[in-house]
C-alpha cells in the first residue's frame, strides 16, 4: 500500500471500531482474513510449525502470534504490545436522568480525556451488552449506534463570559450528563433507553442485564491539511498503534522466522491495566508460556525463551505543536511525518534504555525510515504505556515507540500521513530480522 491507501486503511479500522470490544472484533476479523485459527483458553492447543493463531480474552483484549521455525526457548519471541482502549466517557449503570422534560444520560470519565472537546460534537454509544440467553445462561452482544445520538452543548457565551480566558471547565458530576431527547407525552424516561437498546441488539428489554457503553464520536477520520498530509480521527491513540503492529505481523505472515511472533493487544491500559485482561494481568504470560510448552519439555522453556525475547511497547508520542513551544523539552520537539519516536524517561516511565534504543533504531535504519527520541519536559510529569508493566512482569528487554501525533486525548486526534507507513515499515523489520 502506499501511504494515503495504508492512512485510509487506518481511518477504516478505526470507523469500525468505536470500542475496545468492537477494536478486538475488528482485528478478529482481519487474522480471519488473514488464515489465523482461533484458540480457546480452556481448550489444549495443538500448535504446529508456522501456525497463526489468536485467543481473545473477555471480548477486548487479543494475542495473535505465528509460530516460528525454532522453539522458543531457542529463539525467543518477537512481542508487539499497544492497547485497545481510548481515554472517554462510559455509562452509568442507572444512566437515565430526568429533569425538565429532558431525558439525560449519566456518564463517568474513563481514564484522562481532553473534557471540553466533547462537547458540540455529535456523540453516540457503542459497547457491549451482557443478557440472559433462551437457556438462563449470560452471553453478550455487540451494539453500535452509527448515527449521532447524544451532545454536550455548550453554554452560550453570555452565560458564561470568562470561557475563553478560564477555558472550559466541566464538572465531572453537574455538567456532563449528555442530552438524548425532549421526554415525550407521559412516557417514563426508562423506556426512551431502553428502546434504543432493544432495537440496536435485538433484545427485550427484561432479557438485558448489563451493559459496558462507550460514548464515541461519530465522525468518520478525514484526510486534511495540503495535499492531505494529516488524517484526523477519534481514538488515534491507540488504535494508530493496533493497526501499525497487526498490519506488520500479517505483511510479514509468510516470511517464517526462527522466533515466535506475537502482538498483544491489550485493554485497561487508560487506567493502569490492572485486570484479567489488561496488560498487569496474566494474559499474555499464560499464551507465551503455553506456547513455550506446546514446542518442548523442559521445565525451563519459558524463562529460556524470555531471555531471548524482544518487546516493541508501542505508543503514540507528543509532537511538537509550535502554538505552544514552551509545553516541549528543548531540543525533543519531535515533528508529525518525521517517522517512529523512541521515548525514553530516566524515571522509566517508558522502558526504553539505550540497548533497547539502539535496536529500534536499527530497524529503523534497515527499513529505510527516519526516527525521533522525545523526552518530556522536565518540570511535568510524564505518562506512561504498557511498556514498563510488561517488561517487569516478563523480564525481558523493551523499548517504548510511537508515532507523533497532535491533541492526545482529545475527542478528535491529529497525526501525519507519512509516520504511520513510517511505523508499519519499522514493524515489519522487527518482525521479518532473522
Amino acid at each position: 500500500m502506499t501511504s494515503p491507501q495504508l492512512a485510509q486503511d487506518l481511518l477504516d479500522f478505526i470507523d469500525a471500531s468505536p470500542s475496545p470490544w468492537h477494536a478486538a472484533a475488528t482485528m478478529e476479523q482481519r487474522l480471519l482474513s488473514h488464515g489465523f485459527q482461533k484458540l480457546e483458553e480452556s481448550a489444549v492447543w495443538p500448535l504446529s510449525l508456522g501456525g497463526r493463531y489468536y485467543v481473545i480474552r473477555d471480548a477486548s483484549s487479543i494475542v495473535a502470534f505465528i509460530v516460528g521455525a525454532a522453539a522458543p526457548a531457542e529463539a525467543g519471541f518477537k512481542i508487539l504490545g499497544a492497547h485497545t482502549d481510548s481515554p472517554g466517557l462510559r455509562v452509568k449503570p442507572r444512566p437515565v436522568v430526568d429533569s425538565d422534560r429532558f431525558v439525560r444520560i449519566a456518564v463517568e470519565v474513563y481514564g484522562g480525556p481532553i473534557l471540553a472537546t466533547f462537547a458540540d460534537r455529535d456523540l453516540s454509544l457503542a459497547g457491549r451488552i451482557a443478557y440472559r440467553d433462551g437457556d438462563g445462561s449470560v452471553a453478550t452482544t455487540l451494539v453500535r449506534f452509527a448515527e449521532p445520538l447524544l451532545r454536550l452543548p455548550n453554554l452560550a457565551i453570555h452565560m458564561n463570559r470568562a470561557v475563553n480566558e478560564d477555558g472550559l471547565k466541566l464538572n465531572k458530576q453537574t455538567e456532563l450528563p449528555l442530552l438524548l431527547a425532549n421526554l415525550p407525552g407521559d412516557s417514563p424516561a426508562n423506556d426512551v433507553f431502553y428502546g434504543l437498546l432493544e432495537s440496536a441488539s435485538g433484545l427485550t428489554a427484561d432479557q438485558i442485564l448489563s451493559w459496558e457503553l462507550n460514548v464515541h464520536d461519530s465522525q468518520k477520520g478525514a484526510f486534511w491539511g495540503a495535499d492531505r498530509q494529516f488524517i484526523a480521527d477519534s481514538q488515534l491513540d491507540n488504535l494508530a498503534s493496533c493497526h501499525a503492529g497487526l498490519t506488520a505481523l500479517l505483511n510479514c505472515r509468510e516470511q517464517l522466522v526462527a522466533a515466535t511472533r506475537v502482538c498483544a493487544f491489550f485493554d485497561h491500559e487508560e487506567v493502569g491495566s490492572e485486570s484479567n485482561k489488561g496488560a498487569a494481568g496474566s494474559f499474555l504470560a499464560d499464551v507465551l508460556s503455553r506456547i513455550a510448552g506446546a514446542c518442548g519439555d523442559r521445565p525451563d522453556n519459558y524463562p529460556r525463551a524470555l531471555a531471548q525475547s524482544f518487546l516493541v511497547s508501542a505508543d503514540m508520542a507528543h509532537a511538537y505543536q509550535p502554538n505552544f513551544p514552551t509545553a516541549y523539552e528543548p531540543g525533543h520537539k519531535i515533528l508529525v511525518n518525521h517517522g517512529p519516536v523512541i521515548k525514553i524517561n530516566v524515571n522509566h516511565r517508558y522502558a526504553s534504555e539505550c540497548v533497547s534504543e539502539a535496536v529500534f533504531a536499527q530497524f529503523c535504519q534497515q527499513a529505510g525510515v527516519p526516527y525521533q527520541k522525545y523526552a518530556h519536559r522536565g518540570d511535568l510529569p510524564c505518562g506512561s504505556t504498557i511498556g514498563p508493566i510488561t517488561s517487569a512482569k516478563l523480564g525481558i528487554r523493551s523499548v517504548d515507540v510511537g508515532s507523533p501525533m497532535w491533541a492526545m486525548h482529545s475527542a478528535r486526534e491529529s497525526a501525519g500521513v507519512a509516520d504511520h507507513a513510517y511505523m508499519v515499515g519499522a514493524l515489519e523489520v522487527f518482525f521479518s530480522n532473522p
